[in-house]
């Protein structure tokens, strides 16, 4: 296979022209800084000419050698600063210079500074920056700094080349020629080499051995331009590591010298463990990303497709964990973000293949999928305890990525294993973050926003609980239950998400509780009287509303990250929604019991117009206690109606239950006992309306 050196001959090409590239920054870097040294230097001689003639004639009155080392002691004391910095502090002196009469110096003999011998060594300076010229007079005075930094004069490649190179006979023999000579020379080499496969001069252990020496070669070189040249010799690092995976790659698949699985995967596996070594001791975060792609890819680089899965994620978990280390040490979030970004799209690719062969092993993939779940939502929070530093928006992301997946993996796998402890996964799910947030935040001190984010996640997977493990009216309690929890516990950190998921869960309960009480309707079924699912769910949302109203009793506005809402208005709507569940709750429960015992059905209606005008009379007594004006009006409004209903129709239910009795032979008299307590109701009303009227 002729992979091998294809690869070896493009690694050559890219390494040439990534040190030809180096080298041509660092001289374009050498004139930036002699251009800032000339700025230097006329800002000083145009300050020189502003002095006063008194301190002129004392100060500058020296021979040329003196003056000579004046401007070589102001070189070298510039030279160990970035041009930039010595143009702003020159800049400053010559703003803050008092305004003083030109002093003509053209008796002079001598020049005030001397220019810079070509012979003269500049130091580099250690700060890369862009250097700053004017092209603007000589003589021209910057009013400020501002204007000084703004002008910066923008040149076409093809002047900037000129400037770069004014002898074109020059670059082109001793730039241009150089390069084609080395690349000329490296094709020669590269094509010997090929010849020399071709004709088998070089034998298939040969090549190998060729790889990994070209490696080791790039190693040591930059080894050796470390110190001066760091970010060069980082790439250089990158090749060789590439070409150590890539070797033993070809050794192990297309070769075959090295014949065992374990050896292929062992030798990779060091080759990982160097790589991020290396990438801590350059402190380079290129290097990092690439030890990661490395080390996710060895697995698929050996594979022989015998579909060990449980040696697969056991080495990626020591992956991870290697990741979570070097997260310790540096604050390096693109390489946390790849771990997880491969680990999932392999876990979960690895899940969806074996759920369609249908030969998941459960059992292992469960332990593994919260092994990584554990192993990342650790990694996700040590990246930032060491400095102390707070979340930001891709951390929060991750840390809601790594639970959901963890939470939808793990549903998908116990629903297809058949378990029934999908409710009890949910929930230790739940207890988990609580526990995890209480340790971090009283040992570590990790930030608030933090800490609510791990309680909202808590909070989120106990409300799935109940719908996921039970059914009906259990999803109504625990969710009725919790709107109240949440609008608490807003009301005490005062964080608004609380808010937003009470709002949001009140709304689910209301339309859970609607579902619930389908089952009145169908009268097929034998239900107890009051302790029933459907009675107690009602009660229970009742008191979740009217909890709601007495804990937002004093808030003004009730804010959410999208939207606000008047809290006087949203208390008002809780406390009539309240009395309206509890009305139906009641009158329901009634209805289904007293048609569920009893034959007569006007005996059984009265139970009904009985709840109804009851409610009503005690709901219009409580509003007027308490002055609830909207409620006063709605109850007169209410009683009203009972009154013209008793007037129509619910007047002849005594009669009606008597001629009932004569047909079926039943001796029912609950409509004519409660007609008289009815009749006590609409006297009330009567009273009632007399003095609101007058």
């Amino acid at each position: 296979m002729d992979f091998m050196e294809t690869f070896l001959f493009i690694v050559i090409i890219i390494g040439l022209f990534v040190i030809n590239k180096n080298i041509n920054s660092r001289f374009k870097h050498l004139e930036d800084t002699i251009d800032g040294l000339s700025t230097r230097i006329k800002l000083l001689q145009q300050r020189l000419k502003e002095q006063p003639r008194a301190s002129a004639k004392s100060e500058f009155d020296v021979s040329s050698s003196k003056t000579e080392e004046f401007s070589n002691e102001t070189i070298k004391e510039t030279s160990t600063k970035s041009p930039l910095e010595t143009q702003e502090d020159a800049i400053k002196e010559t703003i803050n210079e008092p305004e003083v009469k030109p002093i003509d110096f053209t008796d002079k003999k001598e020049p005030l500074v001397t220019p810079i011998s070509e012979e003269k060594e500049i130091q580099e300076p250690i700060i890369e920056t862009s250097s700053f010229s004017s092209t603007k007079d000589k003589n021209t005075t910057f009013t400020s700094k501002k204007e000084a930094e703004q002008f910066v004069p923008k040149k076409s490649w093809y002047a900037t080349f000129k400037e770069n190179n004014p002898d074109l006979e020059k670059f082109i023999g001793e730039n241009l020629i150089n390069k084609i000579g080395i690349l000329i020379l490296v094709l020669g080499i590269s094509f010997f080499v090929k010849f020399a496969i071709d004709k088998d001069w070089i034998n298939e252990p040969a090549r190998v051995g060729i790889g990994v020496l070209c490696g080791a070669l790039i190693m040591a070189i930059a080894h050796k331009l470390k110190k001066n040249f760091t970010a060069f010799s980082s790439v250089l690092v990158a090749g060789a590591i590439s070409i150590f995976y890539f070797t033993i790659f070809i050794a192990f698949h297309e070769y075959e010298v090295i014949e065992s699985q374990t050896v292929a995967f062992v030798i990779m596996s060091l080759i990982t463990a160097f790589s991020v070594l290396v990438s801590v001791s350059y402190n380079r975060q290129e290097l990092a990303i690439l030890s990661l792609i490395g080390g996710f890819a060895t697995p698929f680089m050996v594979s022989t497709g015998d579909g060990n899965y449980v040696a697969l994620f056991t080495y990626i978990a020591i992956l991870n964990i290697g990741v979570l280390a070097v997260s310790y040490f540096k604050r390096w979030k693109i390489a946390t973000i790849l771990a997880f970004g491969f680990t999932c799209l392999l876990f979960l690719s690895w899940t969806v293949t074996e759920l369609w062969a249908d030969d998941l092993p459960h059992s292992g993939a469960i332990i593994f999928a919260t092994l990584f779940y554990f192993i990342f939502s650790i990694t996700f929070v040590i990246s930032n305890l060491r400095n102390k530093g707070v979340f930001s928006g891709i951390d929060y992301f991750l840390l809601i990525a790594n639970t959901f997946f963890f939470f939808g993996v793990g549903l998908t796998i116990l629903r297809s294993w058949e378990s029934n402890y999908t409710g009890l996964f949910t929930l230790a799910l739940a207890i988990y973050n609580i526990i995890y947030a209480s340790i971090l935040y009283k040992k570590f001190g990790l930030d608030k926003n933090t800490i609510y984010l791990l309680i909202g996640l808590a909070l989120t997977f106990i409300t799935l609980t109940i719908p996921i493990q039970f059914e009906g009216n259990q999803i109504t309690l625990f969710w009725a239950a919790e709107v109240v929890l949440l609008f608490w516990l807003s009301l005490k950190t005062k964080i608004n998400s609380f808010k937003l998921g009470a709002l949001i869960i009140q709304g689910l309960t209301l339309f859970s509780l609607f579902m619930d009480w389908e089952r009145y309707w169908s009268y097929s079924e034998e239900i107890s009287i009051i302790l029933n699912p459907l009675f107690l769910a009602g009660i229970v949302v009742s008191a979740s509303l009217f909890l709601t109203t007495w804990i937002l009793r004093n808030e003004s506005e009730i804010s959410t990250k999208f939207f606000s809402i008047n809290a006087k208005s949203y208390t008002g709507f809780t406390l009539i929604t309240g009395i309206i569940m509890t009305y139906f709750t009641g009158i329901l429960e009634t209805n289904y019991q007293a048609y569920q015992y009893i034959t007569n059905q006007a005996s059984a209606l009265s139970f009904t117009v009985l709840y109804h005008f009851v409610f009503t009379a005690i709901t219009l007594v409580i509003a007027f206690k308490f002055k609830q004006q909207i409620l006063s009006k709605a109850s007169l409004f209410i009683s009203v109606a009972s009154i013209f209903l008793y007037i129509v129709w619910f007047h002849k239910l005594p009669t009606s239950e008597l001629s009932l009795n004569l047909i079926n032979t039943t001796d029912y008299k609950y409509a004519f006992i409660f007609h008289y307590i009815i009749l006590g109701c609409l006297v009330y009303f009567g009273f009632v309306l007399f003095k609101e009227i007058k």
